[in-house]
């Protein structure tokens, strides 16, 4: 049985993950710390719900006894500095979306990685059935991918990063060399921003980002021999992901993304800000410099204020 340890449970994630993991016998939360927004009473109930053994005041106390530790605090500005205690202690780290929201925390993370860390993550659609039914299909039966749509909705960092790893879980070891911002547009409240990638490997995206309501996450995925359009099934992400990250802690066959990939995602939508914010020109991602783009303590706030409306 996996032991589980939660750092912080902001989101709906942690009860949702927690919730899946007690309907089998592969792993359990048995920990959490907590140093965000969530009360102590809110911090027990999760305990009493969920069955957790002990809640932790110290990090480094609470990595002698899981396994794995899950960071699911929604400031990404803080996810580094509360992975380190466990990934120095030699644990499996799995970090919630978005990975992090600054170019240096990124290296860093793929630092630990180079030194044998295990840094798992991020967003659920990337590991989606939909995703795993399309790229079990031969390349000689389905086509060589050219290019990927994706679209997402409610914020332009925080669940957008869904569409851009929906993207990045398909185009295997390709790596991004730019994004350009192409335009927005508004009708009745509604916004659309849309951004284009470029891969080292030919493959070209585009993702769209449909504020402040929540969308469909969709793709379509065109490829030398065809088109698929597909529409995610929202209600078995979660349990797609996590029988993957089971299956990685086991050992098993998975498609566990690797930390560099993970940060690829990231440092795709940092150059879609950046240019979307220097007027739309196109922005390698071997020209970004480490600055505040998204804010993840600010985000925290916002998000805050809306759980306790």
């Amino acid at each position: 049985m996996i032991r589980i340890g939660t750092v912080n449970i902001d989101t709906s994630h942690p009860h949702a993950f927690a919730a899946y993991l007690l309907g089998g016998n592969r792993a359990r939360y048995t920990a959490i710390y907590n140093d965000a927004f969530r009360t102590d009473a809110e911090v027990e109930a999760f305990i009493n719900k969920y069955g957790l053994e002990k809640r932790y005041t110290d990090l480094d106390e609470m990595a002698k006894d899981i396994d794995v530790a899950f960071i699911q605090g929604c400031d990404w500005d803080k996810h580094l500095s509360l992975a380190e205690p466990f990934l120095k202690a030699g644990k499996s780290v799995f970090i919630d979306k978005p990975l992090a929201g600054r170019l240096s925390d990124l290296e860093k993370f793929e630092e630990y990685t180079k030194k044998g860390a295990k840094i798992l993550g991020s967003s659920s659609m990337r590991y989606t059935y939909e995703h795993q039914e399309f790229l079990s299909k031969p390349a000689s039966e389905r086509g060589e991918v050219v290019h990927i749509t994706a679209t997402v909705g409610v914020d332009e960092f925080n669940y957008a990063i869904h569409a851009v790893e929906s993207i990045t879980g398909l185009v295997g070891d390709a790596r991004p060399l730019s994004t350009r911002f192409i335009g927005s547009t508004a009708v009745s409240g509604s916004e659309c921003d849309s951004f284009f990638v470029n891969f080292d490997n030919g493959i070209t995206a585009d993702y769209h980002i449909c504020t402040p309501a929540w969308q469909p996450s969709t793709m379509t995925i065109m490829t030398t021999k065809t088109t698929f359009a597909i529409k995610i099934d929202s209600s078995k992400v979660y349990q797609a992901m996590l029988d993957e990250l089971l299956d990685c802690f086991e050992g098993k066959e998975n498609m566990i993304a690797s930390a560099s990939q993970l940060c690829d995602s990231v440092r795709i939508m940092l150059a879609g800000k950046k240019s979307k914010l220097s007027g739309g020109g196109e922005v390698k991602i071997s020209e970004l410099r480490d600055e505040m783009l998204f804010d993840g303590a600010a985000f925290e706030k916002l998000y805050e204020s809306q759980q306790r409306r």
